[in-house]
């Protein structure tokens, strides 16, 4: 992520707040960014823009609304969309702070208080990826899919256990028959049993029967019992 190493909010050619790092870079940030400013204006001072200009390794970009122009520096590295998202962002908070003062303020009026709003804006820009709005919205994209790959994982687990319960069911249904086929077989067999039984009771009954009426009758023809 590239760096933004100086930023400027002017009216016109009036810059009202800024903020740069040490040392030489920031001396010529600022006369570069006085000189577009200077230019810009004589070119037409009501006319919003969004416009870069490149120096050397440095690029300035530029965007002007509500007569009020914010401006950066950055590396090569920062290209247009961070830089620009951080211009919009302390148009913003300026026109927020100050509303219509600054349509009239002096050179630096806001300098004191807002130059430190221009350097932490600086920093967040520079070094938290979540300032970059597309990388932000791809991260919670990413996040949006590991939740729906994690919940599609649920119901296909979920689904396993359907199918385990399923086949439990099934495994149960197959015992429950075999069960009634054995309780029928059971019953047949049991039936069987007792007609047999009585058979044989009958049987036994009638020899006896009959037994004793050839003992009563003199002869197992029953010669005094039939004439």
């Amino acid at each position: 992520m590239g760096k933004i190493q100086y930023a400027v909010v002017a009216r016109g050619a009036a810059v009202l707040a800024e903020h740069g790092g040490a040392g030489g870079t920031a001396s010529n940030a600022g006369a570069v960014a006085r000189q577009i400013l200077e230019r810009l204006h004589a070119n037409g001072a009501n006319d919003d823009c969004h416009v870069s200009y490149t120096q050397g390794l440095y690029v300035f970009h530029v965007r002007r609304a509500d007569g009020l122009t914010t401006l950066c520096m950055t590396d090569d590295a920062a290209g247009r969309r961070i830089p620009f998202a951080f211009l919009e962002d302390i148009h913003g908070k300026f026109v927020k702070t100050y509303g219509r003062a600054a349509l009239t303020a002096l050179p630096y009026a806001m300098n004191e208080e807002f130059s430190r709003v221009l350097s932490k804006q600086m920093d967040y820009f520079s070094n938290d990826p979540n300032a970059d709005s597309i990388n932000r919205m791809k991260g919670e994209m990413d996040q949006v899919r590991s939740v729906m790959i994690d919940n599609i994982d649920k119901v296909l687990e979920r689904g396993d256990r359907l199918e385990l319960l399923v086949d439990k069911t099934a495994t149960m249904q197959g015992n429950t028959m075999r069960f009634k086929r054995q309780a029928r077989r059971f019953r047949n067999t049991v039936w069987w049993r007792n007609v047999k039984l009585t058979v044989a009771l009958i049987f036994i009954l009638l020899a006896i029967i009959y037994i004793v009426l050839a003992f009563m009758c003199h002869g197992f023809t029953l010669p005094s019992c039939v004439r």
